[in-house]
């Protein structure tokens, strides 16, 4: 089946196949009949009429938000001791397609992206909140979300980033309404209290309130 797999994704451009977390065998094309066409090609040509078991065909969607967050968000960790506070707006579409075609890159320079960010869409960033840009979303799906640092001097921030930037890429991937990719949002965390001592401030207690709050942001 994996042989016919690859054969078919050589002998149709349009057709994409893949693996999901499931387990399941993914074949995506552009539409019904065309689904049709490819699963009699894979199932009669290249596995010589092998008997297969084919799901339901399935649209993917991807969610997002229509406007800014109403209050700002706060969540605090399984021991009380930080808390994390974060608010979310919707992106530019053109933006998100941009990311999607890698015009906006994460490996890019900051100064370079930052001065493009604010001269193509100035309603959404500024220079200051552009450089700012901690990471994007989990790839290739949730990319085009970003995770801005909007606060003002936090003690300790550095050394929880990689938790937050974890948490993040989870939470892209799959969001509150229908735990679909989320597309095209930026969330701000406008302010971090933190636990002065560094036992206090693991991975475990800044991973699940970041992904709450964002959840609540959205």
């Amino acid at each position: 089946m994996q042989e016919g797999l690859k054969r078919l994704s050589k002998s149709d451009p349009l057709v994409q196949t893949f693996t999901a977390a499931t387990g399941e065998h993914i074949v995506a094309g552009a539409g019904e009949l065309h689904l049709e066409i490819c699963i009699k090609d894979l199932r009669d040509d290249f596995m010589k009429g092998a008997p297969i078991k084919i799901g339901k065909p399935v649209v993917s969607f991807c969610e997002a938000i229509s406007q800014k967050s109403s209050q700002d968000c706060l969540s605090k960790s399984p021991n009380k001791h930080n808390r994390i506070t974060m608010s979310s707006q919707p992106l530019n579409e053109e933006f998100a397609v941009a990311v999607d075609k890698s015009e906006i890159n994460p490996e890019d320079d900051a100064k370079v992206r930052a001065r493009t960010l604010s001269e193509t869409w100035p309603e959404d960033w500024t220079v200051g909140d552009a450089r700012s840009i901690w990471c994007f979303g989990c790839p290739p799906d949730g990319k085009a979300n970003v995770l801005v640092d909007m606060t003002k001097g936090v003690a300790y921030l550095a050394e929880i980033k990689d938790s937050m930037v974890g948490a993040f890429g989870q939470a892209t991937l799959g969001g509150c309404i229908a735990e679909e990719t989320l597309r095209a949002i930026r969330f701000n965390f406008l302010d971090v209290t933190l636990h002065a001592d560094a036992i206090h401030r693991g991975a475990g207690q800044i991973m699940p309130p970041t992904k709450r709050v964002m959840y609540a942001c959205q």
